[in-house]
Parts: structure tokens; C-alpha cells; sequence
């Protein structure tokens, strides 16, 4: 169950590659003993609910250097009371566990009615949870942006959508993406609605992206993953010049942090393999075909650096981070968490951790969840891809969503008082053309984000040279076109 708060990823019940949502507790109420707290029972998971014409309407796109930008908009986070709170306050769950935002925030959120439990405002931060008590936090939320070149739709039959996926688009919404990715875009701008994600890319990488318009589909296919008889050839840009024979890696892969999206080459990893050729070399890094017979995270980027070729432009494998070498051979003579906060730090100093997905707040927060057990990332059990399991670094529900523990007057009467005016806290959507300036109705009195100015990533940051070019079944073969990074001729 994800978790409750505005932090990050505060716990939305964020509808997977299925498009479930929860539902909220039925309000019916039965009669109540004297000073008695009424607790509704939980509802049951609604099949076959998709995302449809209210979820897109939560805001709109605008588009600007080269970037594809989300307004920002309220959005309600929304859980039911998990067992190890049951018999705690609210005041101490959010002390606790919810710590990217003071606890004046949560006061001043109460007051401004964002906290409901079971569907009534929250008067009193000290009531004791309850089992099955369902909490709804409202909060104004903000989304990376990502880049503005549009997606291509390949092939579209009875059965099937297949796009070729820009670099820097999380498949299905997680963490601080919602409207920001592939799932989303298919749905406002081609009318593509309840779709079956049957495999995934990584959010940096581009290419060939399979969906299933029928569930029976989607099990024919996953069927055929299972069973390893899904071909799937991707094609990247290394550093230096690749060996001209065929290269195959079975160096097992371990997860480094969840949280981060980083792994590595361990004895302890899970076994792996993967198949190299070498299909140019233009005097100062090659272009190189990669064939994956498993399908472990980042298992292409991992099994490059290892050989000492790196992807070009790879923000995390390729990073000074890992030592003089680069973690060629596995070498890096760092711990887990020196190698981890090394690698923050370059990203800090070059003001792009958002590349990395993540941001400063995100990495105060809890110890992360390395079972991915309460990820709404992870409970597709569709096929692994090569590059990630998930369509972002599968990560603890409390560290998805992006939020700011800078100071800021949460208690002002001013603020509250402009907060009381706004009426319409379920949309955010302004209709005042398309450019880039936020609007006074876009600003929040209680975000801490609408503060906060920050750099945008240029669109060349969200590009890194991993391609998946084929994905070819028993009865399907699909390709894209070579990127322009692949040709031989190319220079950076």
C-alpha cells in the first residue's frame, strides 16, 4: 500500500500498468455509540477501471524550449490506514514517517481542509488511526518536464499500439510523473485508453514500446516473454573503440538502491546475459548492437560499463563517481553508500539530480524499501526489460513524489486566507495560452515548490544513446528507424 502524504510519492494510490484505481470507503454510515469514531469498511479494488476523461482533465501541456511541461495542479493522495499505525496518532505517523514536510505543514493543511479521514477533515492531528480508516491528502503538485519531441505510433491494430518512445518518458505514471508520460499522452492526445503495458523501457531510454489493447492479448504475449521467445535488439553509443568481434556478457547484477536507480556487477546479483556486436566505430566512440537474453535492471548499462565502454551519455554509469576507471571490471573501491552519495554529489554540483529522477528532499527521507513490496511500480508482473524493471527506478513510495523542506510561512493567516479563497482545488488548468509563466491561479499559499525556481534540463539532457530498435515475437516483428545518434557518420 503506498503511503499517505504529500512527500514524496506521499503515498498515491497510483494506478499501475493496468490503470487501477482505488476506491474511496463507502459513505453510508451506521449508528454510533456516544463519542464513538466511525471507521467504514474498505472497498474492494474496482477491475478493469482505466484512466479516462476526469484523470486527463487534471490540467493541460504546454510546451517551451524544446520541453513538454504539466501545470501544476491539486491532486488528491489517498491510502488506507496501514497496520503499523493502527493505534497511532496522525500527528505521529507524519512525524515519523512522513518527514520531507514540517509538521507546521501538516497543521496548516489540516486547517485549510486537504486532510480527510474516511471522507470527513481532519479537526485533530492527534486521532488515533484506526484499521481501515482511508486517508485523502490534497496536495499541489508539480512534474519534471520532459522533452518535447512528440510520440511516434508505429503500428495501431485491433490488437495492438506500438510507438517509438522519446528519451526522458516514463511509460505508465510513478513517482513525480503522471501526466508526463507515455500512458498519459496516448490517452489526451490519441484517444488510446485502456491500454496493457506489456513490457517496459527505462525512462531514459527510446524505442520500440508494445501495447495490448485486450487483456487476452497481453497474455498471449507475456506468455511468449516467458517462455524467452521475445527477440529484442537494442542499439547504443559507447565510449571508445568496441571490440570488433562479438562480445557476451553473463556478469550477474545486483540492485545498489532502489530509491536512486542504481546497480551493479556482484557475485551476489542475479545472472545475466547479454550479447554485444559492434556496428561502427567513428574514431572516438562506436555504435554497438545489444542482444539481452534476461531481463535484469539497467542489465545493458551495467554489462557496458563493466566492459569498460559505457554509454556516452549514461547519468549514471558513466559518471567520475565510480573512480578513475569508471567501474570498468567492477572496480570502484567505494561501500554501497559512498558510491551512492558520490554520485549525488556530482549530480548536485551540475544542478541535475532531477536527471537522476530524484531530488535533494528525496534523499532525507525513510530507508528504502528494497523489496519494492509496497510499490504500485511493481505489481504488474509483466516481463522485466533489459534496462528497468519498471518504467522508473522502482524506488519506496515515500521518496516518488517531489517536495521542498525549505522554511516557508505555513502558519501565515495570509496565506491561509488566500488558500480559503481559492475554491476550486480540483483543477489547476489555465486557459490563457501557452506560454510558459505560471499564472496567480497556478500558484499555491501551501506549496513550497511554487517558491522555488529551478533549472530546467536542456532537451539534449534528456537524451541518452540507448535505442530499443526490434521487438520480434512468434507472430509480430517491429522496428523503428536507426536515431540519428546511430549513424556512422555521426558526431557529437
Amino acid at each position: 500500500m503506498a503511503e499517505p502524504g504529500p512527500g514524496p510519492a506521499g503515498g498515491e494510490e497510483e494506478p499501475g500498468p493496468g490503470g487501477k484505481e482505488e476506491a474511496a470507503p463507502a459513505p453510508k454510515k451506521r449508528r454510533l455509540a456516544a463519542g464513538e469514531r466511525y471507521v467504514p469498511p474498505p472497498r474492494k479494488l474496482s477491475t478493469g477501471v482505466s484512466f479516462g476523461a476526469a484523470h486527463f482533465a487534471e490540467t493541460s501541456y504546454y510546451f517551451e524550449g524544446g520541453l513538454r511541461k504539466v501545470r501544476p495542479y491539486y491532486f488528491d493522495f489517498r491510502t488506507y490506514c496501514k497496520g503499523r499505525w493502527v493505534g497511532r496518532s496522525l500527528l505521529h505517523v507524519f512525524s515519523t514517517e512522513f518527514r520531507a514536510q514540517p509538521l507546521a505543514y501538516y497543521r496548516a493543511a489540516a486547517r485549510a481542509g486537504r486532510l480527510r479521514l474516511n471522507e470527513e477533515p481532519v479537526r485533530d492531528l492527534d486521532v488515533v488511526l484506526k484499521n481501515n480508516d482511508f486517508l485523502r491528502n490534497t496536495v499541489h503538485r508539480h512534474e519534471p518536464p520532459v522533452t518535447a519531441q512528440p510520440i511516434q505510433i508505429l503500428v495501431e491494430d485491433n490488437e495492438m499500439v506500438v510507438v517509438d518512445k522519446p528519451s526522458s518518458l516514463p511509460v505508465h505514471p510513478c513517482g513525480r510523473f503522471r501526466h508526463n508520460t507515455v500512458i498519459f499522452i496516448l490517452g489526451k492526445e490519441h484517444d488510446l485508453k485502456e491500454l496493457h503495458t506489456i513490457h517496459r523501457l527505462d525512462r531514459m531510454t527510446s524505442g520500440v514500446l508494445m501495447f495490448a489493447k485486450t487483456a487476452e492479448v497481453s497474455k498471449r504475449i507475456d506468455e511468449q516473454v516467458r517462455e524467452r521467445q521475445l527477440e529484442k535488439e537494442y542499439v547504443c553509443r559507447v565510449v571508445g573503440e568496441f571490440p570488433e568481434h562479438e562480445v557476451v556478457c553473463e556478469e550477474p547484477i545486483l540492485v545498489v538502491s532502489y530509491k536512486v536507480g542504481v546497480c551493479r556487477v556482484d557475485p551476489k546479483g542475479k545472472p545475466c546475459k547479454t550479447i554485444f556486436q559492434r556496428l561502427s566505430y567513428n574514431g572516438k566512440t562506436s555504435v554497438v548492437k545489444c542482444l539481452p537474453r534476461t531481463g535484469r535492471t539497467h542489465q545493458i548499462r551495467v554489462h557496458l560499463q563493466y566492459l569498460g565502454h559505457p554509454i556516452v551519455n549514461d547519468p549514471i554509469y558513466n559518471m567520475e563517481a565510480w573512480g578513475p576507471d569508471r567501474g570498468k571490471g567492477g572496480k570502484i573501491d567505494k561501500t554501497d553508500e559512498e558510491l551512492l552519495k558520490a554520485l549525488v554529489e556530482e549530480h548536485r554540483s551540475k544542478q541535475s539530480l532531477d536527471i537522476l529522477g530524484i531530488l535533494e528532499e528525496d534523499l532525507n527521507s525513510s530507508a528504502e524499501n528494497k523489496d519494492c513490496g509496497n510499490s504500485s511500480d511493481c505489481t504488474k508482473s509483466a516481463q522485466a526489460d533489459p534496462i528497468n524493471e519498471n518504467s522508473c527506478p522502482a524506488k519506496d513510495t515515500k521518496d516518488l513524489e517531489r517536495n521542498d523542506t525549505a522554511a516557508c510561512p505555513l502558519n501565515s493567516d495570509t496565506n491561509l486566507e488566500t488558500l480559503e479563497k481559492n475554491k476550486e482545488l480540483g483543477s489547476c488548468e489555465i486557459q490563457d495560452g501557452q506560454t510558459g509563466e505560471k499564472s496567480s491561479e497556478e500558484k499555491d499559499p501551501l506549496c513550497v515548490e511554487c517558491k522555488i525556481t529551478r533549472r530546467d534540463p536542456s532537451p539534449k539532457e534528456l537524451v541518452m544513446y540507448l535505442h530499443a530498435l526490434r521487438y520480434k515475437g512468434a507472430e509480430f516483428e517491429y522496428c523503428s528507424k536507426m536515431p540519428e545518434w546511430a549513424m556512422e557518420d555521426w558526431e557529437e
